[in-house]
């Protein structure tokens, strides 16, 4: 019946393959570690370890 208007009733199981994985330096611990995108000079990237001491707090 209302099968052609989902709305948002598969949210997250979108599949873009695998994600390509890049390697960096946490700028805060100093750790070796991989994320999903290519960092961009000048900012800051944290490890798993560090990223939520920097993330801004959710309302």
């Amino acid at each position: 019946m209302y099968e052609s208007n989902n709305f948002g009733g598969n949210r997250g199981t979108r599949d873009f393959g695998p994600r390509e994985m890049t390697k960096t330096t946490c700028s805060d611990c100093g750790k070796e570690c991989e994320v999903p995108f290519k960092p961009t000079e000048g900012r800051p990237v944290y490890c798993r370890d560090c990223l939520p001491k920097h993330r801004k707090p959710r309302f």
